[in-house]
């Protein structure tokens, strides 16, 4: 074998073993969700609280919570995820020391504080609901990758909206742990929190 035939396939060798590291990488960055507290390197929100002041992502940190976002008129999801989250707390008989739930409003034109704070509480009084301007609101949807948007008849009140319906897990130090889906099994969900806070 030549020389040129040599050095030749060594390169082709070397190409490969490039391009399996790079999938290999691709892969690990689509399927494992960073593990970072939420508000570092640029995720910083601000929203009102319904428990008074600002809520921002430093406030993540200290207690284990479910932040959920939605919207007050939402007439099926919303409500559904915010009963699921209290009786998977009641389930595991934890407390809002123990774990928080916090609803995130993703339509500032309609849902006020006052708003927010009747719908949150209505359920259980110890749920956070949070609130914000337009641009707010996308800051903090941003900070967890959330989605939303008008649907229907988006010039008229009456409008509705498509967003993310997943129900983040984020641990005593702020850190992402993972999502539980709308109408997952309740085994599957109720495992899931109960290895995010005895972390």
């Amino acid at each position: 074998m030549t020389t040129n035939n040599t050095l030749r396939n060594f390169r082709i060798v070397l190409w490969v073993l490039v391009a399996v590291a790079a999938i290999g990488a691709t892969a690990l960055y689509v399927f494992r969700p960073p593990q970072r507290p939420l508000g570092v390197t640029g995720q910083e929100f601000a929203l009102a609280s319904t428990q008074g002041g600002s809520f921002t992502q430093n406030d993540l940190r200290g207690t284990p919570s479910l932040v959920f976002f939605g919207f007050t008129y939402c007439p099926i999801v919303c409500p559904t995820t915010l009963s699921e989250t209290t009786a998977w707390r009641e389930q595991l008989g934890l407390t809002a020391s123990d774990l928080r739930i916090i609803f995130v409003s993703v339509d500032p034109d309609r849902d006020t504080l006052d708003m927010v704070k009747g719908y949150v509480e209505g359920v259980d009084p110890t749920i956070i609901g949070l609130v914000g301007s337009e641009a707010e609101t996308e800051r903090a949807k941003s900070a967890f990758g959330v989605f939303s948007e008008k649907t229907g008849d988006v010039d008229s009140e009456f409008y509705d909206i498509n967003h993310t319906a997943l129900t983040f897990l984020i641990d005593a130090d702020g850190t992402f742990e993972g999502t539980i889906a709308y109408e997952e099994a309740s085994d599957s969900a109720l495992a899931k929190i109960e290895r995010m806070v005895k972390g």
